[in-house]
C-alpha cells in the first residue's frame, strides 16, 4: 500500500517539506564503521565526501564519530568530540548552508554540535536511553531529532531480539518516548524504527513489510538500512557489493511512507526517490492510495 504522506519539519526556523522524500548522506570520522566508503579522517577526505553529497542532490549530512557496529570500540566523549570537530568545523566554515545532522547519543556532544558548530538535527540511536540528560538538551536546543529504537547498546544490542510482536513493541516504545519528548518541549520529531539494531535479519524483513504501520504516528519517518547486513548476508555478497540490493530496499522504503532515506550512496538514493516520485504522481496530487 502507497503511504500518502504531506509531513514537514521546522530546521533553523524555515518549515522543510518532506514531500519528495529527502536523502542524508552519511559522514562517518571514525577509523572502524561498517562501510569503508563513507569513512573520513582528513581533511581534504571530509571536503569530497561533502562535496560529493551535495552535488548528488543530498539534502542533509549526518556526520557521525562513534560507530556503532557491534562489535566497535567504546569511544570517551572528548575523543568523539575531537573527531567530530574538524568535519563539524568545515562544514560550518565552508558549507554554512549544509543542513547537518549529529549522530550521537551524549547531551554534551549535541550542545557543542549545535550551540558551536550550527548543527541542525540530533541523531540519537538511543533514543534517549543511553544519556537521560538528552531530552532536556534538544529541546533546549530546539532542532529536530531523530528517535531511534534499540533495545540495549550497540555492543549489546544482538542480545536483545525477543519480542512479543515486532511492530507492535516498537510501535509501544515510540508511543512512550514521543510522549516524553512532547512533555520534555521537543517540537519536531523524526521516527527510526532502527534496522539492524536488536533485531535479527528475519526481524529487519518483517519490519520493512510493516513500515507502514508507522504511520499513525502522523511523524515523519527515516529508513537507514544502506548496505547493511540484512542485504549482503541476504544475497551472500560483501557491503561492497550491496549497492543494487540497497536500492531495491529504498524503493520498497519509500512506496511504504519512508520520508528521508540515510545512505552512503547519495547519487543511486536520489534516483530512487525521484523515480518512486514520478511513479506515485497521481496518487499524491489525487489524494489516494494505491495497492
Amino acid at each position: 500500500m502507497l503511504q500518502v504522506n504531506h509531513k514537514t519539519i521546522q530546521i533553523r526556523g524555515n518549515l522543510v517539506s518532506l514531500r519528495p522524500p529527502l536523502v542524508m548522506g552519511i559522514l562517518n570520522v571514525t577509523p572502524d564503521s561498517f562501510y569503508a566508503g563513507s569513512r573520513q579522517q582528513t581533511e581534504a577526505g571530509i571536503h569530497s565526501r561533502i562535496t560529493r553529497i551535495l552535488e548528488e542532490g543530498g539534502q542533509i549530512i549526518d556526520v557521525g564519530g562513534y560507530s556503532s557496529r557491534p562489535s566497535a570500540g567504546e569511544v570517551t566523549e572528548e575523543e568523539e568530540m575531537r573527531r567530530l570537530e574538524p568535519a563539524l568545523r568545515i562544514l560550518n566554515e565552508h558549507y554554512p548552508e549544509a543542513l547537518v545532522s549529529v549522530d550521537t547519543f551524549r547531551a554534551g556532544i549535541a550542545r557543542r554540535a549545535v550551540e558551536m558548530y550550527g548543527a541542525a538535527l540530533i541523531n540519537d540511536i538511543s533514543g534517549g536511553s543511553l544519556d537521560a540528560a538528552m531530552f532536556a538538551a534538544v529541546a533546549g536546543l530546539k532542532v529536530p531529532y531523530i528517535l531511534m529504537h534499540m533495545r540495549g547498546t550497540p555492543r549489546t544490542m544482538q542480545q536483545f531480539t525477543t519480542y512479543d510482536h515486532l511492530i507492535v513493541d516498537i510501535r509501544k516504545y515510540f508511543a512512550g518516548k514521543v510522549c516524553e519528548l512532547e512533555l520534555a518541549g521537543v517540537n519536531d520529531i523524526i521516527l527510526d524504527p532502527g534496522f539492524g539494531f536488536s533485531k535479527t535479519r528475519e526481524q529487519n524483513f518483517e519490519l520493512m513489510r510493516g513500515l507502514g504501520e508507522f504511520a499513525l504516528f502522523g511523524l515523519p519517518l527515516l529508513v537507514g538500512i544502506s548496505r547493511k547486513s540484512m542485504i549482503y548476508e541476504t544475497l551472500g555478497i560483501t557491503s561492497g557489493e550491496s549497492l543494487n540490493g540497497t536500492s531495491v530496499l529504498h524503493t520498497l522504503a519509500l512506496l511504504k511512507g519512508a520520508d528521508i532515506l540515510r545512505v552512503h550512496d547519495v547519487k543511486e538514493a536520489v534516483e530512487a526517490v525521484r523515480l518512486v516520485e514520478q511513479y506515485s504522481k497521481n496518487d499524491f496530487l489525487c489524494g489516494c492510495t494505491s495497492a
